[in-house]
């Protein structure tokens, strides 16, 4: 045991870098696996524990007044019911915020759909003007217990009593109004009513809406939600955090296991001889094999509870999301077996990759085997030996006569030797230590591809990871082309007038474009759940889609659709669609898919010229502005709503984005995360050429070669390496990146087409800083074998 420790301890003072570089490693991976572990739990048991807490409804269901809801709690399948409560659409301001709400007139507290109190208390009899606000809107109205709140175009007023956690559909400015209980004293000339379904079993959801709708009509549905839309809502973009840290994490993960095999095997071909010498005292197999993996499972282990302390010390004071997410996952039940396991499996599959690198050390002879005299690639091909000096093309010309300085096929530089009359021999020199550098890089074919290998894949991931930023980049930069030409939303009062309202809009110097439209709910065929039917724009003046595929919809009855629409009816671009508004059915041709980021993608859209003609009574009950290019959207919605009078609801398009932006702090920490692994299995490619350079080196020296000239080789090999893995890595990963971002995009209901690949100035400024790093790493190591002592190389070569 003594004798392994003395080994361990002296090959971690030859290996320094390399320790510290897979200690850091390590950490950085079990810290991004365990971030993405926090993010997943965050979120899905926040909202999972607020619809267990409340008792949660599976189905909203959106009807008329008139509608008939009695016989819905003796469907099958239905185990209680909510409601049902009258409900009243409106808009409420406090401090010169305005919000679309929904009045709820609630008796009592609901025992299904329970409102979970965080702030102030319930409904007061003794209050009828009292409200109880859902968590969200309150924190967009900035509202607290005891604010009034004001209702434009009315001289009421409501105050504010609580404010309550609520499992169903959060509030989206311009898209969900929000939620707001009150006593049905306060909705005094209620829309419609609302009522809620708890199932037995959450699975048979699409089933019980069939039946609903089949029981009490087609045309009494106004809109149908469910509890899965609310959970996907709710989960929002932290699921997509945990997805990218867990596929980083598990892919860095990947590429340190093999940069560590690398990196054993390389150090086993440089120690042959020591380990000989060690089986020669009396070290078994095993035991050789136990030093370099107990070695480097202390390695991972250290980095992984490095890794595991740090993110359960200081995890939750991360500010933004990150550190709210560690913060409720340390809370959650699963938690300390997940910071246990997740550094465990690290550090596990790092041994088995150790052991099977170190498996070949003990399989090493105590009597070391003469190394072959020649080179196992083969010697060097005709380029290289022509490149070194010798004859490299001829060239036909007139004049019978030389060049001076040409040279013969001999290379004696007799004159005429060789050379045919109205033939000029031209010589090109190549330098020495690029041609041998070539050579030596890609001599060994096979473990000279494994090394490309290793380190094109952390290159991959980092291309990768910059497509993902440069996506962000682009919803940011050109929201146009993702689905956002608008960037303001303008709802107006009922009592105002479209064309009075359209030119109040256009008449602001900084509004490029007004589109009124319409949005309503649309059931679809099955009536198994809404969709939203949009009417933007005229045929005069057209909604400027972002079209992933198709065309635009220019005739009668034409109009585009979202992924999520497309995926939900089971159709493609081309089929015809069928749903129904009320009582009034919408048929209408698919000519084009649109990127939709709003609603899942669960949106089909059409000019409201063809929504009029099919049905007369509809009228725009919105607008969307496109800005001039520079215009501030949080200035041109002020301006708006002080020219409104009050009159005007205006807010922002809500950009996808706006929710990722901690994932630009996750995408630089994988990258170096990546980087570290990089640059591990750069040193080790680094160190095993330095040390099979060393039995060359006399005959580098007998030939000529300066040692400036000897230290080119390796740093010329060292590039070629970094270069061939950076070309390799370019290669598969802009197609990966497309694909995995499109995938994504896909499976969220947006669609394909969203992906942005880095610019060909980034890709190449980034290939050119890994190769340029990788020849000065290799510089000095290399520059230092090349000035060793006579006596040192040939104990070396010995």
């Amino acid at each position: 045991m003594r004798a392994t420790l003395r080994w361990a301890h002296s090959d971690l003072r030859t290996h320094r870098g390399e320790a510290l570089f897979l200690v850091l490693a390590t950490a950085g991976i079990v810290a991004s696996l365990l971030l993405a572990t926090a993010l997943f739990g965050y979120a899905t048991n926040p909202w999972q524990r607020v619809f267990t807490q409340a008792r949660g409804a599976h189905v909203w269901l959106h009807t008329d007044r008139a509608a008939d809801t009695g016989e819905l709690a003796a469907l099958d399948g239905v185990q209680s019911v909510a409601g049902p409560y009258p409900t009243a659409a409106t808009t409420v301001a406090v401090r010169g915020t305005r919000a679309s709400v929904e009045l709820r007139g609630t008796a009592e507290r609901p025992d299904v759909g329970r409102p979970l109190l965080t702030a102030g208390h319930w409904l007061d009899a003794d209050d009828p003007d009292g409200v109880v606000l859902e968590t969200r809107l309150a924190r967009a109205l900035l509202a607290q217990p005891g604010d009034t709140l004001t209702l434009p175009g009315t001289p009421r007023t409501l105050t504010v009593l609580g404010i309550a956690d609520s499992p169903e559909r959060r509030y989206r400015p311009g898209e969900q109004p929000g939620l707001v209980w009150a006593p049905p004293a306060a909705v005094p000339d209620p829309g419609g009513q609302v009522i809620g379904l708890r199932l037995a079993d959450p699975g048979e959801t699409d089933y019980a809406v069939q039946r609903a709708v089949t029981v009490l009509g087609a045309g009494a549905i106004g809109q149908v939600s469910t509890w899965e839309q609310a959970r996907a809502e709710a989960q929002g973009d932290n699921r997509l955090l945990g997805q990218v840290l867990g596929l980083f994490g598990l892919g860095a993960l990947l590429a340190a296991g093999l940069a560590v095999h690398g990196a054993i095997g390389t150090r086993i071909r440089g120690h042959l001889r020591d380990i000989s010498v060690l089986k020669a005292i009396g070290f078994t197999p095993g035991q050789v094999v136990r030093v370099f993996l107990l070695q480097h499972l202390a390695y991972a282990l250290l980095g992984a509870v490095a890794a595991a302390a740090t993110v359960q010390a200081l995890g939750s004071r991360v500010p933004g999301r990150l550190g709210d997410a560690v913060g409720v996952w340390q809370g959650l039940p699963g938690h300390t077996v997940a910071l246990f396991v997740v550094p465990a499996c690290a550090v596990l599959f790092i041994g088995a990759t150790t052991g099977l690198a170190a498996w070949r050390a003990g399989r090493v002879p105590p009597v070391p085997l003469p190394r072959p005299a020649g080179a196992q690639g083969g010697g060097l091909s005709v380029a290289a030996r022509r490149a070194l000096g010798l004859r490299m093309f001829r060239v036909p010309v007139g004049a019978r006569g030389r060049v001076r300085g040409a040279r013969g096929s001999d290379g004696a530089g007799a004159p005429g030797a060789g050379v045919s009359p109205g033939v000029r021999e031209l010589e090109v020199r190549v330098p020495p230590a690029l041609v041998l550098g070539w050579h030596r890089a890609f001599a060994r074919r096979p473990r000279s591809f494994a090394t490309v290998a290793r380190l094109t894949l952390p290159l991959l991931l980092i291309v990768v990871a910059m497509s993902a930023w440069t996506t962000i980049d682009r919803f940011h930069s050109r929201p146009e082309q993702i689905g956002l030409p608008a960037a303001l939303t303008v709802r107006a009062d009922t009592d105002a007038g479209e064309r009075g309202t359209r030119a109040l809009l256009e008449r602001d110097p900084r509004v490029a474009a007004a589109y009124p439209g319409v949005e309503v709910a649309a059931l679809v065929p099955g009536q198994t759940a809404t969709i939203a039917l949009r009417g933007l724009g005229t045929r005069e003046d057209p909604y400027p889609y972002a079209l992933a595929e198709g065309r635009r919809a220019h005739g009668p009855d034409e109009a585009v659709a979202g992924q999520g629409l497309l995926d939900l009816l089971e159709v493609e671009v081309g089929d015809w669609v069928r749903m129904t508004v009320g009582d009034r059915p919408q048929i209408l041709h698919i000519v084009g898919r649109s990127i939709e980021p709003e609603n899942a993608g669960r949106v089909i859209s059409t000019s409201l010229d063809t929504l009029q003609e099919n049905d007369p009574r509809l009228r725009p009950t919105l607008y969307q502005l496109r800005l001039a290019a520079g215009a501030d959207p949080d200035e041109v919605a002020g301006r708006l709503a002080d020219a409104g009078h009050g009159r005007l609801d205006v807010h922002a398009v809500a950009n996808p984005a706006d929710g990722l932006s901690p994932l630009r702090a996750v995408v630089l920490g994988l990258i170096a995360v990546l980087a570290l692994v990089g640059l591990i299995e750069l040193l080790t490619a680094i160190g095993g050429t330095v040390r099979e350079s060393e039995r060359d080196l006399l005959a580098l020296k007998a030939i000529g070669l300066s040692p400036r000239q000897i230290t080119g080789i390796t740093v010329t090999a060292t590039g070629c390496t970094a270069l061939a893995a950076v070309l390799l890595a370019t290669a598969l990963g802009l197609p990966l990146a497309h694909w995995l971002i499109d995938a994504q995009g896909a499976s969220s209901g947006i669609g394909a087409g969203i992906a942005q690949v880095p610019s060909p100035a980034l890709l190449v400024l980034v290939g050119a800083a890994a190769v340029l790093g990788a020849a000065a790493l290799a510089a000095v190591p290399s520059a230092r074998a090349a000035r060793r002592r006579l006596a040192d190389t040939l104990s070396a070569v010995a």
